[in-house]
C-alpha cells in the first residue's frame, strides 16, 4: 500500500474551460500531467452556499448540479494540479484527503 491523498475538485457540470466542460478539463489535464487515474461523477442532489436544493428531476435546468472529479495522487501531484487549476483562474472547490491506496488481485502494481 502506498500513501497517497484523495484530490476532490467540485465543479458546475455547466462550467466551461477552453470550450470543454471544466469536469473534462480536469481530467484531460491530470491526463497530460501523467496521473493514473480520475473519475467524475454527476451528482443527484446538493445545495450550496445558497442553502438550495437542487436535484437531478426532469423538468429542472440542467447545469444546476455539482461534478465531483476526484484523484488518487501523491501529494506533489495533487499541488501540481491545483496551482494549473489556479493558472487557469478556474472556479473549483477542492478537497484534499489523506488516503491509503492499493490493489486487490491481479497482480499489477498502481
Amino acid at each position: 500500500m502506498d500513501d497517497h491523498v484523495l484530490l476532490r475538485f467540485y465543479v458546475h457540470e455547466n462550467h466551461r474551460l477552453h470550450w470543454k466542460p471544466l469536469w473534462e478539463w480536469l481530467l484531460d489535464e491530470a491526463n497530460q500531467m501523467g496521473v493514473t487515474g480520475g473519475s467524475a461523477f454527476r451528482a443527484m442532489a446538493g445545495f450550496g452556499k445558497h442553502r438550495v436544493l437542487h436535484e437531478d428531476r426532469f423538468f429542472e435546468l440542467q447545469g444546476s448540479l455539482a461534478v465531483e472529479v476526484e484523484f488518487v495522487v501523491t501529494e506533489a501531484e495533487a499541488q501540481r494540479l491545483i496551482e494549473r487549476v489556479a493558472q487557469e483562474k478556474a472556479r473549483a472547490i477542492y478537497a484534499i484527503i489523506p488516503a491509503r491506496f492499493g490493489v486487490i488481485g491481479g497482480g499489477e502494481s498502481v
